[in-house]
């Protein structure tokens, strides 16, 4: 009992110590990001596109919607290839090739940012140049490399949803005679929806928090973009790019991005669990 009593004190600290360091983390950028925000304005900062922070201009429009544009292109090429793999991997494959590929989904996880980065520069780079025009540092690299870069996270969280889903309903499915291609379709996917959802979420807030991979190759010009082939900035980028050499207005407009990406992150976390909730409730 004792020893219980220990290893429950334990979990508790590690929990308090967690909490701690949110709040710490929250009230630090919050303190250092809100001055220039009360300064310039919470409509201006958040929805011009002039960022000159020389001339003491910082709107960050063009990068949140560089954040969304490269997210949304990658969750647009990852997220059917992840939900299909999924598919592939829970319900088709034989054990020795799901194990096989699960174990190269889980290494890509473990590839460093900077490694797809370089990928992106020499390989994605070129070919979009060649093929498609441009310099090449576009959206459309960004999107690209996120897409990959996503897909661990997509494929695991959607394969643990689709074996949620009660054996009852697939059998019950086959006894009435549908096949199991019309099983997977009309009865797994729709009882795993709430866990495919967080599947997707998250894999989202992966690629809106994601730094190095996107700096090196979507361009990062301030520039509003009109097309996937254009550069851009992300929020992230933008941080990185700056934080080294920015002081007074300039440093605390960076915090105050870092505001607005925490704010993002906080609430596709909050979607997340909620379809999760609802995944188990269901």
């Amino acid at each position: 009992m004792k020893a219980e009593k220990v290893v429950e004190k334990g979990l508790v600290l590690s929990a308090l110590v967690a909490v701690v360091a949110l709040v710490m983390i929250s009230f630090f950028i919050i303190s250092e990001g809100w001055p220039i925000l009360a300064k310039v304005g919470i409509s201006d900062f958040l929805f011009s596109s002039d960022w000159f922070p020389t001339k003491g201009r910082f709107g960050i429009m063009t990068m949140i919607l560089g954040t969304f544009y490269v997210t949304a292109g990658a969750l647009v090429l990852g997220v059917p290839l992840g939900v299909g793999t999924a598919i592939f991997l829970a319900e088709i494959a034989p054990k020795k090739v799901s194990f096989i590929i699960k174990s190269a989904v889980e290494l890509l996880a473990g590839i460093p940012s900077t490694v797809y980065g370089f990928f992106g520069i020499v390989v994605m780079v070129p070919l979009i140049r060649e093929y498609f025009g441009g310099t090449g540092f576009s959206i459309l690299a960004g999107s690209i490399i996120l897409a990959i870069m996503v897909l661990p996270t997509i494929i695991n969280v959607a394969i643990d949803a689709i074996r949620a889903v009660p054996r009852e309903y697939k059998e019950g499915s086959l006894a009435l005679g549908a096949t199991h291609w019309q099983t997977i379709i009309k009865v797994i996917l729709p009882a795993a929806s709430s866990g495919l959802a967080a599947a997707v979420v998250l894999g989202m807030g992966r690629a809106i928090g994601e730094t190095m991979a996107v700096l090196m190759v979507i361009g990062n010009a301030t520039s509003m973009p009109l097309s996937i082939l254009d550069s851009t900035r992300t929020l992230t980028s933008n941080i990185a790019l700056e934080m080294a050499y920015a002081s007074g207005d300039h440093l605390e407009s960076l915090f105050t991005t870092g505001i607005v990406l925490f704010i993002i992150i906080m609430v596709l976390n909050l979607i997340a669990n909620y379809a999760v909730r609802r995944a188990v409730k269901g």
